[in-house]
């Protein structure tokens, strides 16, 4: 059947063109045209289905190459028990209708076949795995928690998973195994729970970290007892010690970092070998690593994961992003929850680094499951006249296409011979998605998931 999209504007995904009115035809799951005559469904002589999108925005189907949390095997790079079906489902069914169509879960210890468990899980988008699969991140994973972890995923190597069809390298390193968020809102609220009976909240977790190891991690730079247990106090925990809640962090933190770090070079060396992209860990206790790995291994396809990390202060976030982009690294943005839910993260760094002009893509990451929709961030950048709305749909669609071939080289362009990947959207704002077609099906009609 031919289906005819009708009297949308059109942004192609290629960074600059927008179709102020134009219809798509798609047929075999494929673009087969663009017109902006009006007569398009007209010349057909085959039986076609029109809809009409008048109101609407016509753009590529979101292809988000870094977020967790949508699979079944071993969670996150600290390769924890995997996620229930039900979460999974929600994490999945929210993306789409977030107008996510393509989708790389980062979690790298996790093989293709565990994608799904089995047919009744399976999804309309297309979702796919990264491998981390060197010595020092499995070692890393084990070190913090590595519960998810079977013999098979520790002796897994790059070389196979890539064979079953995993789709990039990475993530190097993460928040459960680098002091970031993960640590916040689960790891260190966990260990004082465990050791104190005490429940806190992941702001406090944050407050206590950044007191006790800083932003860059190091347990030497701490504050004085006497400061630290001022802190304490004020955070309602007065009753506890401040040697006390230092141990606690320091273990909670600190073992899995020297070798999630060891990873990375480990990771941008198999990049340079296989010629896949790596997505790392980008962050205030990486990054002067990752530009020396950028500046060593040149021909490495280094990915800058959410280079916005509340660990980065807005002006470093931009000096770190101009060196690794000078020395030929791919800046991506996280939404994290910075856009609209706030719960932890503002958008200062985000739109520090979408004003500077530095970033390539966007993605979500998962920021506890709180993260916001790569559409909204998208509608973020267009109102605050940060960029053109056809360079912002770029960011999530036709760039992540050319940064990431194996994964979406047939798709995130409105193009004749593109995979018929599309979203149908507001056009005053692109992230209150109406359809969502994945190979030329429709998935979503007027919201819902069909």
């Amino acid at each position: 059947m031919n289906i005819v999209l009708r009297n949308a504007s059109v942004m192609t995904g290629d960074g600059t063109t927008h179709l102020p009115r134009a219809d798509v035809l798609v047929r075999c799951g494929q673009i087969a045209d663009i017109d902006a005559s009006g007569y398009l469904h007209k010349n057909l002589e085959d039986h076609v289905d029109v809809i009409d999108c008048s109101g609407c925005t016509i753009i590529p189907g979101i292809i988000n190459a870094h977020a967790h949390g949508c699979i079944h095997g071993p969670s996150m790079p600290s390769g924890s028990v995997g996620l229930g079906v039900s979460e999974v489902e929600h994490h999945r069914n929210r993306h789409l209708l977030e107008g996510t169509t393509t989708l790389l879960n980062v979690c790298g210890l996790a093989f293709p076949d565990e994608i799904d468990e089995g047919s009744a899980t399976s999804h309309p988008m297309d979702i796919h795995v990264s491998t981390a699969h060197t010595r020092s991140n499995i070692e890393a994973a084990l070190s913090i928690d590595g519960a998810g972890l079977s013999a098979r995923h520790i002796h897994g190597e790059i070389d196979r998973l890539l064979t079953q069809g995993a789709k990039a390298l990475g993530e190097a390193g993460g928040g459960q195994t680098l002091g970031g968020g993960a640590q916040e809102y689960r790891f260190i609220p966990e260990a004082i729970r465990r050791e104190t009976g005490l429940n806190i909240d992941p702001s406090i977790a944050r407050r206590l970290k950044n007191a006790i190891v800083g932003r860059h991690l190091d347990p030497q730079a701490g504050v004085p007892d006497e400061e630290l247990q001022t802190i304490l106090d004020a955070s309602g925990l007065g009753r506890t010690r401040a040697d006390q809640i230092r141990s606690i962090v320091i273990n909670s933190v600190m073992p899995s970092v020297s070798l999630a770090l060891t990873g990375f070079e480990e990771i941008a060396r198999q990049s340079l070998r296989v010629g896949y992209p790596a997505i790392f860990h980008n962050a205030a206790p990486t990054a002067n690593l990752l530009i020396a790995l950028a500046e060593k291994y040149p021909a490495a396809q280094i990915v800058a994961g959410h280079s916005n990390h509340p660990m980065f202060m807005p002006d470093e976030a931009v000096d770190v992003a101009a060196k690794l982009r000078d020395r030929g690294a791919v800046i991506d943005v996280s939404t994290l929850d910075c856009i609209s839910t706030r719960w932890r993260n503002d958008a200062v760094n985000f739109d520090a680094l979408i004003g500077s002009g530095l970033v390539d893509t966007i993605s979500t990451d998962f920021a506890g499951g709180h993260w916001d929709g790569i559409l909204e961030a998208i509608h973020r950048i267009i109102r605050k006249k940060q960029m053109s709305a056809p360079a912002a749909v770029a960011l999530a669609t036709g760039n992540v296409s050319r940064i990431f071939p194996q994964l979406a080289g047939d798709r995130g362009f409105i193009e004749k011979g593109k995979r018929a990947d599309i979203v149908v959207a507001d056009r005053t704002n692109l992230s209150r998605v109406r359809d969502v077609f994945i190979a030329g099906r429709m998935v979503v009609r007027n919201g819902r998931i069909v």
